[in-house]
């Protein structure tokens, strides 16, 4: 794996998950917009790599079509690797998204990365008008990822070859949410990230599991485990709380079952949520993998979250209203990166 070319934290790579938020009083077209400057700012700044998140049926996220905005941000940055964070392997046919990834990959050599999930990434009926069937399911997975793995050799198995594809190296991720991706990663030797972000409590338990039942591959020799936090940073502590406002909104609103843009945030989170709401909302967004603040709580709490994880790379995903303030955020933790 290529880890040479990026500006350290730490000692490990800093990379972006981006979920190309949509707004209130905006629309996709203005997300696909905003996602361009941030992937211009944060390479700028050194982060290594800039990953979307499929999801579908959600007003408030544009990143549905994953494959066509990895193309169209890696056509509009230079070096910094760009990829699925992750592709719900579930709602394809692996042929297609061999070919799609190949397509990238032979467009923009050297810079594509696929990460797979088993989630379909919505909710049932989406599922469903996905993939026509709900039979192919998530247990499902793991024949997928061999499926895909054939279709990049060199020496496929299959009588169909997927054409670009066959042949590339396209390092391929595991993503998960609970042990069962953690335990799949290292089965068969492939990187891992873990979505710390919004299941703060799994964490150490799948990177600790991932790491004692590893075995080395042709892709890995040894484990290598990335994983995902919220950072809101601003000039104070205070500010960077009122931001994080947003982000509650949207967990809240998701709990609640309604559909939303991202909000502008709020002076007083007490006046939208009750107690039971709150404490579920802080729950999934803990201080240890959401960390709001300036830039001094920032590092602290970057710092603390390397050494309890002892994180290979940490992908920071930062769902502020505002784009300036989205990329002020970003140049806050660029600067402790490169200093």
């Amino acid at each position: 794996m290529d880890t040479h070319s990026y500006k350290k934290f730490q000692n490990i790579p800093l990379s972006v998950l981006d979920l190309a938020p949509i707004i209130e009083e905006g629309d996709a077209t203005q997300a696909f917009q905003e996602s361009v400057r941030l992937a211009q700012h944060v390479e700028k700044l050194g982060f290594y790599r800039y990953w979307f998140a499929e999801h579908h049926n959600m007003k408030g996220i544009s990143s549905s079509a994953t494959s066509l905005l990895i193309g169209h941000i890696a056509g509009h940055t230079n070096s910094m690797r760009v990829g699925s964070g992750g592709i719900m392997l579930p709602n394809h046919a692996s042929l297609v998204i061999a070919e799609q990834f190949g397509t990238l990959e032979s467009l923009y050599p050297g810079r594509i990365d696929l990460g797979l999930g088993r989630a379909p990434g919505s909710d049932q009926a989406t599922a469903f008008a996905l993939r026509r069937t709900l039979h192919a399911g998530p247990e499902e997975f793991p024949m997928q990822v061999n499926e895909l793995q054939d279709y990049f050799s060199s020496n496929p198995v299959s009588r169909v070859k997927a054409v670009p594809g066959q042949g590339l190296d396209i390092p391929i991720w595991l993503l998960g949410s609970s042990d069962f991706s953690a335990r799949l990663a290292a089965e068969k030797g492939l990187p891992f990230s873990f979505a710390s972000h919004f299941a703060p409590a799994y964490t150490v338990p799948a990177l600790n599991l991932y790491r004692d039942r590893f075995q080395p591959s042709e892709a890995l020799d040894k484990p290598y485990a990335m994983v995902a936090v919220n950072v809101i940073a601003a000039d104070t502590d205070e500010e960077a709380a009122y931001l994080a406002t947003s982000h509650q909104m949207q967990f809240l609103n998701l709990r609640r079952g309604k559909e939303s843009k991202l909000q502008p945030p709020v002076e007083n989170m007490d006046t939208i949520w009750s107690p039971a709401e709150k404490a579920a909302v802080q729950e999934s967004l803990s201080p240890k993998t959401t960390i709001i603040g300036n830039k001094e709580t920032v590092r602290k709490g970057l710092e603390a979250f390397r050494k309890e994880t002892d994180a290979d790379e940490i992908m920071i995903t930062s769902q502020i209203y505002d784009v300036k303030a989205r990329l002020y955020s970003y140049s806050i933790v660029g600067e402790l990166m490169n200093e």
